[in-house]
């Protein structure tokens, strides 16, 4: 049963995006902050999926920490679907994303439009350089900048290897980061069937900034892994 509720919602699932993609192309032509916003009724048509289709329904926790103005937001990398849930609560959310994403047809061209940070994987110092950049001229429309500390999805319970990038945007720009726990791999994963239950995203408590590099990273990590591994029992 779960094989075949998978397939179905998989099949919904990139027909709703395939549908979406389309219906908002007028949206190349308007202000950036609509093609942002389009992508908060695409995540909640997935979440209205997973829960009539698969049986699993979204929980977001520490809805007190979410962030409305300007903020980093850290979030564990379990799924595809930590992508798409952010747009639904954030008010102008822009992902740091890697080059190659860039290059897909129509998604490329919405991630532009939307003003989503490109990152060249193998630019080593360029790339970081340019990513501060870009993230100080995003900030100044007060976004909420989303950068996945581990820079990949990785499997519930392992902590991954987390990246550079976090640390110098926090060095640099001088702004609170919120940590994000989650469990969506243990229920949508990398590979294997979707499983019902509950995915919940938990925003904690946001860190401050001026700690040293080492006393930062060393408390991002803690927090969202800790969590992360809490919300396994869901």
């Amino acid at each position: 049963m779960r094989a075949i509720r998978s397939v179905l919602f998989l099949a919904l699932f990139y027909a709703w995006g395939v549908f979406w993609v389309f219906f908002i192309l007028p949206l190349l032509v308007c202000p950036r902050r609509w093609t942002v916003r389009s992508f908060a009724i695409w995540g909640f048509g997935i979440m209205l999926l997973l829960r009539a289709i698969c049986g699993i329904r979204v929980e977001v926790r520490g809805r007190e920490f979410i962030p409305r103005g300007r903020a980093l937001i850290a979030p564990k990398h379990q799924s595809m679907f930590d992508v798409f849930a952010q747009f639904v609560w954030l008010p102008d959310s822009c992902f740091v994303t890697k080059k190659e994403l860039m290059w897909i047809p129509m998604f490329g061209w919405y991630a532009k439009k939307a003003q989503m940070i490109e990152v060249d994987r193998g630019g080593h110092a360029t790339a970081l350089r340019k990513l501060i950049v870009d993230a100080k001229m995003r900030f100044a429309d007060e976004r909420q900048l989303v950068i996945f500390p581990e820079g990949h999805r990785g499997e519930p319970g392992v902590a991954g290897d987390y990246k550079p990038g976090i640390a110098a945007l926090y060095r640099e720009i001088d702004v609170s980061v919120c940590p994000v726990a989650t469990n969506s791999g243990a229920h949508w994963p990398r590979k294997g069937w979707l499983s019902p239950g509950t995915i919940v995203f938990e925003y904690l408590e946001p860190i401050p900034p001026g700690l040293k590099r080492a006393e930062f990273m060393r408390i991002l990590e803690e927090r969202i892994e800790t969590a992360s591994l809490r919300l396994l029992a869901f």
